[in-house]
């Protein structure tokens, strides 16, 4: 896991956490990560865990939802993420099968394989990057019979609440809840800066998962965690890049930017 100190936007609180996070990157446990996709995603009964949601086309929510609502509605827009020895998470952003994720997580990748919720496997290029905000997009060569994109959210405010759905430690379409802790955080390397501070539980392998709000509405892309410890383990504190940023808001850097 690459580490990253992260810092708060005003000053005391950036030297409070300054030398505290790490990216999630996965790099071990290939064999934990196959064995969790196929006893979640390959259709294989049993009653030790939940499958992945059956894809179907949703309206725009209009209200708040329950956290078994919101799971219903985005789950089939998650997409698992295997980038050589990473592992990460990704989310359907448009009609066409454009998909959102972390620029860790399939950087430098020759190979990059996806698993829709349906179960539908697919081989993917990376067709756009921005490291400076750690996004990047996905072009499946092949889609699920029925794409469900997510729907796009918009700004957030703290003590809101959130739901992240990833892939933390290769257990896939799991969920997580909590608050948004703070905005406008920013990272010392790597120039990430502008970041929803949340504490739903994240770990790695839900890097490029998508944080939503209680309306179901996409409004971050999970990038980071702060890692005191230096253990790789969730501390109450994650960090995601704004989904009008990761589209190329603000500075007009998002995925549209520089490509590989």
């Amino acid at each position: 896991m690459e580490h990253l100190p992260q810092e708060a936007g005003a000053a005391g609180a950036r030297r409070a956490v300054a030398g505290m996070s790490g990216r999630l990157i996965a790099g071990a446990g290939a064999v934990v990560v196959v064995a969790a996709l196929a006893y979640w995603l390959g259709g294989i009964g049993g009653s030790g865990g939940e499958a992945a949601p059956s894809p179907s086309p949703t309206p725009s929510p209009s209200a708040t939802l329950t956290v078994p609502d919101v799971y219903k509605r985005v789950g089939p827009s998650v997409v698992v993420i295997q980038a050589g020895k990473s592992l990460g998470t990704g989310v359907i952003a448009a009609d066409d099968g454009t998909i959102l994720t972390a620029h860790h997580v399939v950087k430098g990748a020759k190979d990059v394989n996806l698993t829709f919720a349906d179960g539908t496997k697919a081989k993917a290029v990376v067709s756009s990057s921005n490291p400076k905000r750690d996004v990047a997009t996905l072009k499946p060569a092949k889609l699920p019979e029925i794409v469900v994109p997510a729907t796009l959210g918009g700004g957030v405010a703290v003590g809101a609440p959130v739901v992240a759905i990833g892939n933390p430690l290769g257990l896939a379409y799991s969920v997580s809840t909590g608050v948004v802790s703070g905005l406008d955080r920013s990272a010392e390397q790597g120039d990430l800066s502008g970041l929803i501070q949340f504490d739903a539980s994240v770990n790695p392998g839900s890097s490029g998962g998508p944080l939503l709000d209680a309306r179901g509405l996409l409004i971050g892309i999970v990038v980071s965690i702060a890692d005191p410890g230096g253990d790789e383990a969730f501390a109450g504190i994650a960090f995601a890049v704004p989904i009008g940023v990761a589209l190329g808001g603000e500075d007009g850097e998002g995925p549209d930017g520089p490509r590989i």
